[in-house]
This record gives structure tokens, C-alpha cells and sequence, in this order.
């Protein structure tokens, strides 16, 4: 039986309401990978201001959002990232380091800032695939880990099982965990080339070289030597954890040797910091009789007596960067994205510590 219906026609009927847009389709509209997406939705300082902009406006025009809800139930936690910080029994780098002081307070702002909870855990460096039960056991959706040390084949393992981690450190070979750090090779080249511009030629090296950051740090030192010409005296090589006292000792131990020298590039601040005191003790000044470098900036470099030239690597940006590779890990739609290294920016920050010609301008 065809019964009529008053009213409107059936194809002038109201149209169901449009299914929601998927962060695919936003993609597709920009032109852009999914992935891409995602990272700048959350804000990640990978992706340039140009493209960015389009995509927020795509998604505020489609009234687009990522659902937070989801994130939370497929992470199966109450957003909560374990932020790890390894030792190891022969360099156990203190939490007083100013280093690990600036990069957790850096990370705590960020993951604050984005709605997540930080817990802080301390591990032996010989048992980090323990960090995989952080996340197992439901305690956190993903793992920050603050140094290689020398488990780079423990962290590819631990990445091979998909475990969501990312790590502060240097870029190495076969590297199948996601890692965000500074150029150390450009960092290492640039002091070099800065204390040899000062006049400096007998320049001791103050770091653990077998650490890889270290390593690098140092590689791009030689360069900066041998584009001079020179060769680097193997006395000048002196090895000591990232600790003030064993730096101190450690060049202590080389004054009273009686080796020549008359620069210092410390692979940490902390360690150019102990180096200027163990000179002082031995009644030399910095920079008028030896000039010192040091390595990461931190906020005491600044203030300290004399002020510290060194290679400024940005908290803030490598917590921003950091959180960001790992929100995308967490992603299902960035499964594996962020494997590939993240290195930030290099900057030469030169101050009154390797400046001799400003100690003469003063005494004039």
C-alpha cells in the first residue's frame, strides 16, 4: 500500500549528521602525513610554524580535537610518565648535578603544562630492562630515560619489544630507540676552535670518553685540532665521572705533574666548575693564566666566578622535544614514528672564562 505523507518531499528530508573527521582526513585536507598531524596538534617543535597553522585551522574550521579519552584508555594509565634517571656504580652522577637539576624540572613544567603526572625513579644502569615493568605493571604510560651510559644494546631491546621510550643522548649506529640530544660532534668542534682562536694549544680534555656524549663531545674537539695542524698530547686526556670531587682530583693530579697546559674544555659545566677550583687552589687565575670551557649551560654557568663560557643545550626544548616524541610513541596512529634521532641546536656561549684579552682590558 503507498500511503502519502505530508509535508516535505523525501529527498528534501533533513540529511543525517556528518560522521566526525578523523585526524586522517585532516591530513589529507593539509596535504600532509597523519603523523604530522598528530604532532602538531600537541604542540611538538618538529613541526615549522607554516604548517602548524594550516592544520590548527583545518581543525578548528571541522571542529576537529584529539580525543585525550581514547589516549588515556589505550595507554591503560592515569596519564602518569616515569621519567628515569640510570647510575652506575663506578660514575654514580649525583641528583645534584646541575645537568640532572635543569633537564627534570625542565621535563616536570612540560609534562605539567600538557596534563600528565611525572614519577621520578632512580635505576642501576646494569638493570634498565627493569624500566619495561614501569609500563607493564600499569605505573606509567611511557618512559623518559635521561642517559645512554653504555646500554645502548639494552635500549634497542628494549625498543624491538615496543616498549613506548625515549632517551636523551647521542646519536649512535643501529639505533632503534627513539633519541633526542644535542649535536655533541658540532658542540666538541666549536670549543675547540673557539680556545684555539684564544691562543690556546696545550688544552686538556676533562670528561669520561667512554660515555658516548662524551665521546662525541671530544671527536669534534680533534677536529677542530687537527684543522690546526696539531696533535693532542695523550697527558691532556684526563678521564673523570661527571662528579665535582673526581674532577677536582683528576686535575689536581695533572697540575702536580707538572704537565703543561693552558686551556681546559670539561665535558660538563659541573666538571669546568671543579676544574676552575682545583686551579685556584694551585694559585692560578681563569682566564688570565689558563682559560676553561665548559659543556650544557646550566643556570649557575652564568653567575659563576668568572662567568663560564660554554655549549648551551636548552632544557626547555629538549624536555619539549622529548615529551613530544614520546606522546607521538603512545599515538596508535605514530606507531614507530619517532624512531629516527632528534638533535637540537648547538650554540657556543662565550664568556669571561676563556676571554684573556677582557682580564687585560680590566687590569688597564
Amino acid at each position: 500500500m503507498n500511503t502519502k505523507r505530508s509535508g516535505k518531499p523525501a529527498a528534501h528530508a533533513t540529511k543525517a549528521a556528518p560522521e566526525r573527521l578523523q585526524m586522517a582526513d585532516i591530513a589529507r585536507l593539509a596535504g600532509v602525513a597523519t603523523s604530522t598531524v598528530s604532532r602538531a596538534l600537541k604542540g611538538n617543535p618538529l613541526v615549522n610554524d607554516v604548517t602548524r597553522a594550516r592544520i590548527t585551522e583545518l581543525a578548528r574550521k571541522y571542529n576537529y580535537t584529539i580525543n585525550r579519552n581514547a589516549t588515556d584508555l589505550r595507554s591503560r594509565t592515569n596519564r602518569t610518565i616515569a621519567v628515569v634517571v640510570p647510575y652506575e656504580e663506578n660514575r654514580r652522577q649525583n641528583f645534584s648535578d646541575p645537568f640532572l637539576h635543569g633537564m627534570i624540572g625542565a621535563l616536570a613544567d612540560e609534562l605539567t603544562e600538557l596534563g600528565y603526572e611525572m614519577l621520578l625513579v632512580r635505576l642501576d644502569a646494569e638493570r634498565l630492562d627493569s624500566v619495561g615493568t614501569l609500563v607493564d605493571g600499569g605505573r606509567a604510560a611511557g618512559v623518559i630515560l635521561i642517559g645512554q651510559w653504555h646500554q645502548h644494546a639494552q635500549l634497542n631491546a628494549m625498543a624491538d619489544r615496543g616498549l613506548p621510550l625515549v632517551v636523551w643522548g647521542a646519536a649512535l649506529p643501529d639505533q632503534r630507540y627513539c633519541c633526542v640530544g644535542g649535536r655533541n660532534v658540532e658542540g666538541g668542534r666549536l670549543v675547540g676552535e673557539h680556545l684555539l682562536q684564544q691562543g690556546c694549544r696545550r688544552i686538556a680534555f676533562l670528561g669520561d670518553r667512554a660515555l658516548p656524549e662524551v665521546a662525541q663531545r671530544y671527536r669534534g674537539f680533534m677536529a677542530a685540532m687537527r684543522k690546526h695542524a696539531l696533535r693532542h698530547d695523550p697527558e691532556l686526556r684526563i678521564t673523570s665521572p661527571f662528579l665535582a670531587p673526581a674532577g677536582r682530583i683528576a686535575v689536581l693530579d695533572l697540575l702536580d705533574r707538572k704537565v703543561r697546559l693552558d686551556g681546559i674544555f670539561a665535558a660538563s659545566d659541573l666538571l669546568a666548575m671543579a676544574a676552575i677550583g682545583s686551579l685556584r687552589e694551585r694559585g692560578l687565575d681563569v682566564p688570565r693564566d689558563i682559560l676553561v670551557a665548559g659543556y650544557d649551560d646550566v643556570d649557575f654557568a652564568a653567575h659563576f666566578h668568572p662567568p663560564l663560557t660554554t655549549i648551551r643545550q636548552s632544557f626547555t626544548l629538549g624536555a619539549r622535544t622529548m615529551v613530544g616524541a614520546l606522546l607521538e610513541l603512545l599515538d596508535e596512529h605514530d606507531a614507530g614514528s619517532s624512531s629516527l634521532p632528534h638533535r637540537l641546536q648547538t650554540e657556543l656561549i662565550v664568556r669571561d672564562s676563556t676571554l684573556r684579552d677582557r682580564t687585560h682590558e680590566k687590569a688597564d
